[in-house]
């Protein structure tokens, strides 16, 4: 029996149908302010406009999805603000921009204070970590939304950063013969869940210990990555063509920063979280479409650019290596296997 995200109640194909659609609607507002050009509007990381000459301004929004569902199983709350915070400053890094503050959006189905406290403890943590001020954000209670006899919540954020015109990366500059330099992922990070929890838990309890992941609850918390300081001196010191942060959708990410060819032939081994999900009848195909399989960033250069980099990541404790290149064979490739 296979397991796919369909399956799962999350399908992948009708949302892209829909996000089209979303994005030809909100396309005609790009005119609307005449004080801010709109420079990229829909289907990148981030949206950016032109605040003044030369100044650009990128804004994104994100949340943390199921993973909260995990929190709430675990009653451990105070690690998911971390999650929010990366989920935003790690997307509109891929753009060139730089961080400079974030708004977080706690939505509940009660008060409870001690629990806020730890969410926002989180929040602050990553937000330290990715240096990125907290400037407000929004506490509402809606128990007649949110479902639950239990504490239920959903956390959301939006980070603004910004850059110059000049410093915008696209994924334009990426040619045929560039390396893909993939840096090491904590686990599942914040997507794919909804996939996860219905192949772990159709085998296994959420405080099971399962050789080489340890207990499952603490491994599916583990929080997201945040990249934003090797990222940004990267882009300082080295020659950038293109960056992707590997969350909803997986690799097949890759493809919003140019309709080229990206193959994945020198991957690490999988960590065992995922080789656990895919035991339970998940296909690969699917795996590498939804999970980021070890692999939280990756980042398009020049290949004489390789090491150096590699270097700024490891001075900041992330292991990275060169997983593939660019090709004139468009789609994404895992081996020969096409996922996209």
């Amino acid at each position: 029996m296979t397991i796919t995200y369909k399956d799962a109640g999350v399908d992948i194909k009708k949302i892209k149908q829909s996000q089209q659609s979303i994005g030809n609607l909100i396309a005609s507002t790009h005119g609307l302010q005449k004080k801010a050009k709109t420079m990229s509007g829909f289907g990148h990381y981030a949206g950016i406009v032109e605040i003044a000459r030369g100044t650009l301004l990128a804004t994104h929004t994100d949340g943390v999805g199921t993973k909260v569902m995990i929190a709430q199983m675990m009653k451990k709350y105070d690690t998911v603000g971390i999650d929010c915070i990366a989920m935003n400053v790690n997307d509109i890094i891929c753009t060139g921009a730089v961080p400079i503050s974030f708004v977080d959006y706690i939505a509940a189905n009660r008060n409870d204070q001690k629990i806020f406290n730890q969410i926002v403890r989180g929040l602050v943590n990553g937000a330290k970590e990715a240096q990125v001020p907290i400037v407000g954000g929004e506490t509402a209670i809606l128990p007649d939304l949110i479902a639950g006899k239990n504490f239920s919540f959903d956390l959301a954020g939006m980070v603004v950063g910004i850059l110059k015109k000049n410093e915008m990366i696209l994924g334009d500059k990426i040619k045929t013969g560039d390396s893909i330099i993939g840096i090491n992922s904590s686990g599942l990070h914040s997507n794919g869940y909804s996939l996860a929890r219905k192949a772990l838990f159709s085998k296994y309890s959420i405080r099971d210990k399962i050789k080489g992941v340890g207990v499952l609850g603490d491994a599916l918390l583990a929080p997201t990555e945040i990249y934003v300081k090797p990222v940004l001196q990267s882009i300082k010191e080295c020659k950038i063509h293109g960056l992707a942060h590997i969350t909803g959708g997986a690799f097949t990410k890759l493809l919003r920063l140019k309709k080229t060819g990206f193959l994945l032939d020198s991957l690490p081994e999988v960590p065992q979280i995922f080789q656990q999900i895919q035991n339970q009848g998940v296909k690969r195909e699917e795996m590498y479409k939804t999970f980021n399989m070890g692999i939280g960033f990756c980042l398009v250069t020049p290949s004489d650019e390789v090491e150096k980099i590699i270097k700024v990541f490891k001075k900041h404790g992330f292991a990275g290596s060169q997983i593939g290149k660019i090709t004139d064979k468009k789609g994404v490739y895992i081996d020969k296997l096409k996922i996209a």
